[in-house]
């Protein structure tokens, strides 16, 4: 069976799913945006803020199972507006050093009217 993951480090989840998902060795971190855990409130700021923010809060959440930014294997990056894509890019490149495969989309709109929304899935060492 999977067990759920829940950290009061990251923002808690709005609706019926979980933060993340744990299942053997595999981490399923669903879709985060920037949300501040402490206040609940979206993170102002361009892109490059609100991409710093949601890569904490996943960072969080890894954490919370076991894991880190290392030992993510996939990302899928949503962006609002692609033309943001070389700012984020920058940023990302700085948290995920060993280069996941990932996906980068435009969306037409996001939750809460954000900039970014980011999932990751992660493998580490089995128990």
């Amino acid at each position: 069976m999977f067990e759920k993951i829940v950290t009061d480090k990251a923002p808690l989840p709005v609706g019926p799913y979980s933060q993340a998902i744990k299942w053997k060795n595999f981490i399923f971190v669903s879709g985060q945006i920037p949300i501040d855990p402490l206040t609940n409130e979206i993170v102002k700021g361009d892109i490059s803020v609100q991409t710093k923010a949601v890569i904490e809060n996943i960072r969080n959440i890894l954490k919370e199972a076991g894991g880190d930014l290392e030992n993510v294997v996939k990302a899928t990056v949503f962006l609002k507006n692609l033309n943001d894509f070389e700012k984020m890019n920058l940023i990302y490149s700085q948290y995920f050093k060993n280069k996941p495969a990932r996906s980068v989309v435009e969306v037409s709109r996001l939750p809460k009217d954000v900039l970014i929304e980011l999932e990751v899935i992660a493998i580490i060492k089995e128990e």
